[in-house]
């Protein structure tokens, strides 16, 4: 069994599907962060945020969630850099899939390069909300107020979303495919699929710079 899975983890073909496998898995993790953080435009004054994110801060399983989401980007990482390498050597592609009639997309030539500015917004993400913890577990809204008023965090953050949701338009559909999700009949809906929601993901993070760089407010 163990020789088997090291002979799946080292092929090119495993690796892919891994790689396809945790991107998957961290789509759905931000559907979930999306869902908490749409808590901010609640209009309360930051009760509803604050009361979810204290919610979240105190869940005993917390510490064991952020270190498997840790090795989920990680893992992401490695494969995404590793298969990269080889595709390289061989040709250039993404995970698998080209556009409509077989030419790539901008956003599949450019899955490399978004992943590194994500990356780059991941760590400029946990440097204000993390591993600022105090101050963010003391007032969560007011401290994302405080961050996202300022124009240039929240040009960062937008920049970082946009970037994520051109990754996110091809990644959909590419990664079902290297699990074998490929059928002439269900394929191009698969895709729409995936477009769409990379679209709902970006718009849904990108109206919060949005809103409170143009002021949106606790009071």
């Amino acid at each position: 069994m163990l020789s088997w899975i090291e002979r799946f983890v080292s092929s090119s073909v495993g690796r892919k599907a891994l790689m396809a496998l945790t991107g998957l898995m961290l789509i759905g993790f931000l559907i979930a962060h999306l869902a908490g953080n749409l808590s901010l435009f609640a209009g309360d004054g930051g009760t509803a945020f604050d009361a979810y994110a204290h919610a979240i801060s105190s869940l005993p399983i917390l510490p064991i969630a952020e270190v498997a989401l840790a090795l989920l980007f990680l893992g992401h990482i490695y494969l995404a850099v590793k298969t990269t390498r080889e595709n390289r050597r061989a040709r250039p592609q993404g995970y698998s899939v080209t556009g409509t009639h077989g030419e790539k997309s901008f956003a599949s030539k450019t899955m490399f390069p978004t992943g590194v500015v994500i990356l780059a917004f991941l760590i400029k993400h946990l440097w204000d909300f993390r591993l600022q913890k105090e101050a963010f577990e003391e007032a969560p809204y007011a401290s994302v107020q405080q961050a996202l008023s300022d124009p240039l965090t929240a040009s960062v953050y937008m920049l970082g979303i946009l970037a994520l949701g051109i990754h996110l338009s091809h990644a959909f559909g590419s990664a079902l495919q290297s699990l074998g999700a490929n059928h002439p009949k269900y394929t191009p809906a698969l895709r729409a699929i995936g477009k769409v929601l990379a679209v709902a993901l970006t718009l849904g993070f990108i109206s919060i710079p949005i809103y409170f760089w143009l002021g949106g407010s606790s009071s």
